[in-house]
């Protein structure tokens, strides 16, 4: 999550992640929605740690998060690239799985890898990491209205560097052939759950509300209190706006509180302002502070989003 840059321009080592170990703090958990996203944010928060841009650790992410896509069938790709910052040139990387549907069409979900040098990154954004590699396990033996492209993305603390990178190596056609990118980013800290479309009124985003419902999940839409953001919309700090830039229709899943603060969804809860880029972005703090939230928006946003695939054409 990039908040505050709102309108910045944007081996032993690896083969030790390719297995999963036992999970102390997750093992217990019931096979219920969450749980699975739940061990994967554990791993790369308390087993790799903290992952800033360049880092072997987000290096390691992707590693680990391309393990994860092997053993569920995809065959990942690696997309590197480099860019300067403050003098210095930083080296990062996509992974990028394609799995085929019934349309040649197909739908774009990412994540960002990376986290900031402070915390472990649980929230921001190992969180979405999880539910997107626990939504791919439960997609296993389904077959999907559209061809799903999932996309995890580097160094988007920087700059959204990755994003813009993928989207730049996108052909005319591929561009053509992309009905929608869904982005998910900092899913566990914030009070309440929400997603975002392209503008005021957007079918797309209310047919993830309409599924939310359905499912028992209370999933909210930025209510326009602040003119900047008309409701239902949102800014233009994370990796959904490298796609909403060329013409792309976005959803954007976060976990924030659009109510309080400056009204612009930065401040993410009431008890503890902002969670994000801080050293409270860890799975113990929020599990002390928040009883029960980081499972419950695991469990709600894995569920929406499996929903959503299934169902959208």
């Amino acid at each position: 999550m990039l908040k505050k840059l709102k309108y910045a321009v944007g081996s032993l080592a690896i083969a030790s992640l390719l297995v999963v170990p036992n999970l102390s703090l997750a093992k217990n958990l019931p096979h219920q929605y969450g749980s699975t996203a739940y061990q994967h944010v554990y791993y790369l928060t308390e087993k790799i740690g903290t992952r800033v841009t360049g880092s072997a650790q987000e290096k390691n992410a992707g590693a680990y998060t391309s393990s994860q896509l092997i053993k569920l069938g995809l065959k990942p790709s690696t997309q590197s690239f480099s860019f300067v910052s403050t003098d210095q040139t930083i080296s990062s990387q996509n992974i990028i799985a394609t799995r085929t549907g019934k349309s040649k069409k197909q739908i774009i979900i990412g994540g960002h890898l990376d986290s900031v040098a402070a915390g472990k990154g649980a929230d921001d954004n190992a969180s979405s990491i999880g539910v997107i590699l626990e939504t791919l396990q439960r997609l296993k033996h389904q077959k999907t209205p559209y061809t799903l492209k999932f996309v995890f993305f580097g160094a988007e603390e920087k700059g959204l560097k990755g994003s813009q990178h993928y989207v730049s190596q996108m052909s005319e056609q591929e561009k053509q052939n992309t009905v929608a990118m869904i982005n998910l980013d900092s899913l566990i800290a914030g009070d309440k759950m929400y997603v975002h479309g392209s503008k005021t009124i957007d079918p797309l985003r209310n047919f993830a509300l309409k599924i939310a419902k359905q499912q028992h999940v209370k999933l909210e839409i930025n209510p326009g209190k602040n003119p900047e953001y008309p409701a239902g919309t949102t800014g233009s700090w994370s990796d959904h706006a490298s796609f909403q830039k060329i013409g792309i229709p976005i959803l954007y899943f976060e976990a924030t509180n659009w109510d309080i603060g400056e009204l612009d969804g930065y401040t993410q809860t009431e008890k503890a302002g902002s969670i994000w880029h801080t050293t409270n972005d860890n799975l113990s703090y929020l599990q002390k502070e928040f009883p029960g939230r980081t499972q419950d928006h695991l469990a709600g946003f894995t569920k929406v989003l499996y929903k959503l695939i299934l169902s959208i054409r």
